[in-house]
């Protein structure tokens, strides 16, 4: 139906994650060796833009995936590994501009040292917004006594991705966090921001919610019945509430969840997202591929590109950026790969010959 994922413009990826040597030296410390059931993948910045090359990625805005800081106990732990995160995020994307953005960690759930490192990380490191985990510690975002961050965030028109941790329960044995829970975090967080008010108060933040919002766009007007029931507000008011987030596409461009996503976001509000390296390489090229096959070439250039150039006004000042060619060998490879990955998403779709 489209183009191919290699064509122009470059995708720009907002929700691909870094696991710096430091971070995972820390989590090592608490005894932590995995993350939402997965094992903590390798990460290198020459791995990152090898995986972008091979998705036709332009730009990926790295983010720090759960734990976060969260995991100490100790809030001065937190906020400084939080600091120290995000001055390597600083540093990397200094290095490579055009390639890399971020968003900057913050120590929650710890409001006050929360508003401080984005303060900091917004005027003085440049970065492209924060992430907020769905839940820290069983707190979520827009419950109670948060409003000193919101109020930061709302100055400053911040972008906040908020991405989803592992729930305040334990896990149901055989099924691992990432697969289901996850998709729970991102919506409960999504239902208390918009039940408490916390988007209407604070216009400015744009908020964008992984993995297509969880299970937000299929089951948005039976939330937005229950939240008009419970503190009396049009269910058409609450929903327009829920469309004015933003949701990536990360392992949720399928054939069977990309027509509810797109149905319901508004006009701009979907954005590509890999969540490398959590997800593997093959895993992002299965969803890219839904995504290339399954939208028409309009929307496919929006979703790519236009709509996070919007949202991050830097990466949309002229061309994008010439990716350097990389060795025949290379390109082969890559290029055989791609043509792979189509093939098996073709063959394991429902009804598929």
């Amino acid at each position: 139906m489209t183009t191919a994922m290699t064509t122009a413009p470059r995708r720009i990826d907002v929700h691909q994650h870094l696991v710096p040597s430091l971070y995972r030296e820390a989590l090592a410390k608490s005894g932590i060796v995995e993350a939402g059931g997965r094992a903590l993948p390798d990460w290198s910045a020459g791995a990152a833009l090898e995986q972008m090359d091979l998705l036709g990625t332009g730009t990926a805005i790295l983010s720090v995936s759960t734990p976060g800081t969260g995991f100490l106990g100790d809030p001065g732990e937190a906020a400084g590994l939080a600091r120290r995160l995000n001055d390597f995020s600083a540093d990397l994307t200094a290095e490579h501009p055009s390639r890399f953005g971020w968003f900057a960690t913050l120590p929650m759930p710890d409001v006050t040292a929360s508003a401080r490192e984005a303060e900091r990380a917004l005027t003085e490191l440049g970065a492209d917004g924060v992430t907020l985990l769905a839940n820290n510690r069983g707190t979520y975002p827009g419950a109670e006594g948060q409003d000193a961050l919101w109020r930061v965030l709302d100055e400053h028109g911040a972008v906040v991705f908020v991405h989803p941790a592992d729930l305040p329960a334990p896990a149901v044995e055989g099924i691992p966090p990432f697969a289901a829970d996850f998709l729970l975090d991102t919506t409960r967080a999504a239902y208390l921001l918009v039940r408490n008010g916390v988007p209407r108060r604070h216009p400015n933040i744009r908020f964008v919610l992984s993995h297509g919002g969880g299970f937000l766009p299929y089951a948005s007007h039976r939330m937005a019945v229950a939240i008009a029931a419970d503190i009396g507000r049009g269910p058409r008011d609450v929903l327009e509430d829920f469309r004015g987030f933003y949701f990536d596409t990360a392992l949720s461009s399928s054939p069977a969840a990309l027509p509810t996503l797109l149905a319901f976001a508004r006009p701009g509000h979907v954005l590509f997202g890999s969540d490398w390296p959590f997800a593997p390489a093959a895993a992002g090229q299965y969803f890219a591929n839904g995504l290339d096959d399954g939208v028409e070439a309009g929307t496919l250039g929006a979703v790519n590109r236009t709509n996070a150039e919007a949202l991050f006004p830097r990466l949309a000042q002229g061309a994008p950026a010439p990716v350097p060619s990389r060795p025949l060998p290379v390109r082969l490879r890559q290029s055989a790969r791609r043509a792979g990955a189509r093939l098996v998403f073709k063959l394991v779709q429902p009804g598929a010959e």
